[in-house]
């Protein structure tokens, strides 16, 4: 029995996240047409920044960010490697404090202020909770992260359209998942004048049946609830121990394993 680990939600092989940083006004213009055409984001934000000018309020967080991703950005936006240990702990534990207080729910992922990071930076997060940090070090490829800690996006969105044509019409070799990761700032469309291409950008990635639109901590909980599964030595019994429904192939017949319930593939 030949069981892989290909599939995304629903038994598609493509996924599309995006990611903003900084929380800045324009978010809210962004916010609008990403939920328009039904794309997902996760919002980065410097709780620390609110009200300041140029930046959202504290007071519109929980409803502008509403069905979207709220994770940390740090609380000032500091170069991290030019701060104490002790300096980015109180950084990342303050943004996540006041986040958490505003979305209702415990803020698990960052990016990098800056794109800034190091070996250190990493091995301080998972004891601050994060379990995801997004990188600005475009890849240009559709493969899956090989290190949460440091997630390289495809591009930044002054690349998506090309890449988005791409990742439409390309097909997934040897049966892979595919990810288009797109990472931008919302004030850049303004600051450009451009506001079309991301319109254009979600007019024609919307819609598509066989595209997963995910958030980065659903795609983590995802990538991590698939290799929770437990298999029996035959393989052909699987138990799912998390809270995630997650698909398999099982030759070529994708399988659908729902949370907290064992299955019988054969």
């Amino acid at each position: 029995m030949r069981i892989k680990f290909d599939l995304f939600p629903g038994g598609v092989t493509k996924a599309l996240t995006l990611s903003w940083d900084d929380g800045r006004i324009h978010d809210r213009r962004l916010v609008e047409i990403l939920n328009r055409h039904g794309l997902k984001g996760s919002f980065h934000l410097n709780s620390g920044l609110f009200g300041k000018e140029g930046y959202i309020s504290q007071d519109e967080v929980a409803a502008l960010y509403d069905g979207h991703e709220i994770s940390a950005h740090t609380s000032t936006h500091p170069f991290l490697t030019m701060t104490p240990r002790e300096g980015i702990a109180d950084e990342i534990l303050t943004d996540r404090k006041a986040l958490e207080a505003l979305a209702g729910y415990p803020v698990r992922g960052m990016s990098y202020p800056f794109g800034n990071y190091d070996d250190q930076v990493i091995a301080l997060l998972p004891a601050l909770g994060i379990e995801y940090s997004r990188t600005v070090n475009s890849h240009r490829s559709f493969s899956l992260p090989d290190n949460l800690l440091a997630w390289h996006p495809t591009c930044h969105h002054k690349e998506m359209l090309a890449l988005g044509k791409k990742f439409l019409e390309e097909k997934p070799r040897f049966s892979h998942m595919q990810l288009l990761y797109v990472w931008g700032h919302s004030y850049e469309f303004n600051d450009d004048d451009n506001w079309q291409e991301l319109e254009q950008f979600a007019a024609v990635m919307g819609g598509h049946e066989d595209i997963w639109y995910a958030t980065n901590i659903e795609i983590v909980d995802y990538l991590s609830a698939l290799q929770g599964l437990r298999f029996s030595a035959s393989q052909e019994i699987v138990h799912n121990p998390s809270a995630t429904e997650v698909w398999v192939s099982v030759g070529d017949e994708a399988r659908h394993i729902p949370g907290g319930v064992t299955v019988k593939l054969g």
